[in-house]
């Protein structure tokens, strides 16, 4: 058998359960948000929902608070991703304890970290407490309101303390890999670390940088229960926008979920198209 296919072939059976699954849904999605609902009386193909959704003020306004979350919450954790995995590549002697601790964050399912930031952020939580022991406020309500505000802070925290630990794993592999000769040579010609660091390890992880930005943003952007249970009232992320609308006991109302989920499968195929390209830029790096 051809090497190349031959795991293709061994793995087949699964794929094709789940491409079948997955196709299924999009083509239902699909077909479902271009008016076609029997169960609900819908028999004709229009763009209507498509149009409605598109020019509807509250669809705009959670696609723009989607956006604004999942692109400052990707950027940040790309810096300080690749800050620590840089940070732990200077560490000298034993670091097992230090690549065991920022792990950690990425086992834990997002459902316990929002919980976290709960327990820790919300003006009854930890930190309001500890402040209020030590005197800094003088009651806990004092402490500014993080969560559940329209400027998205509690979603991005959360999502920050999942991603910097997977953005730090991704670039410390390619870092560690990287041989010392070629920051040697920039030390010897008179480089000074920062220059090291910008001119010379950076450029090497730039695609690892770039695929991870592009997963960490694809997940973010399409993630459910973390704006659900740490968002604001309105404007709402698009997929809980999505899961309302389907929830609608009318019926009728189950096309604008399914053009809201179409949007988003179309930005998601979109980065992952990316994101294989940027997969090809690893590859040619790493061979």
């Amino acid at each position: 058998m051809n090497e190349k296919l031959k795991p293709y072939v061994l793995l087949s059976p699964i794929l094709l359960i789940l491409v079948g699954i997955f196709l299924t849904g999009i083509i239902m999605g699909l077909i479902q948000s271009l008016g076609y609902f029997k169960a609900a009386g819908l028999t004709e193909f229009t763009l209507k929902y498509y149009r409605e959704i598109l020019l509807d003020k509250g669809f705009l306004s959670s696609l723009r608070f989607s956006l604004y979350t999942s692109i400052v919450s990707s950027v940040l954790a790309i810096i300080f991703g690749v800050l620590l995995s840089y940070s732990i590549l200077q560490i000298k002697g034993r670091k097992d304890i230090v690549e065991s601790l920022y792990r950690v964050p990425i086992a834990v399912p997002h459902i316990v970290s929002v919980l976290l930031m709960y327990n820790i952020l919300s003006q009854s939580g930890i930190l309001p407490r500890i402040l209020y022991g030590a005197g800094l406020i003088s009651d806990p309500s004092q402490f500014p309101s993080i969560l559940y505000e329209k400027n998205g802070i509690g979603i991005m925290i959360a999502y920050l303390w999942k991603e910097i630990p997977f953005v730090a794993l991704t670039t410390y592999t390619i870092l560690s890999g990287v041989s010392n000769k070629l920051s040697d040579v920039a030390y010897n010609l008179g480089a000074k670390k920062r220059q090291v660091f910008f001119h010379v390890l950076l450029p090497l992880i730039m695609p690892s940088v770039f695929s991870s930005f592009i997963i960490i943003f694809a997940f973010s952007f399409g993630a459910y229960e973390v704006p659900l249970l740490l968002g604001p009232t309105q404007p709402k992320a698009l997929p809980v926008q999505a899961f309302i609308e389907y929830n609608n006991p009318v019926l009728q109302n189950r096309p604008y979920a399914m053009v809201i989920n179409m949007l988003i499968t179309l930005i998601a195929i979109i980065l992952t198209w990316l994101y294989f390209k940027a997969f090809e830029r690893v590859y040619k790096y790493t061979r």
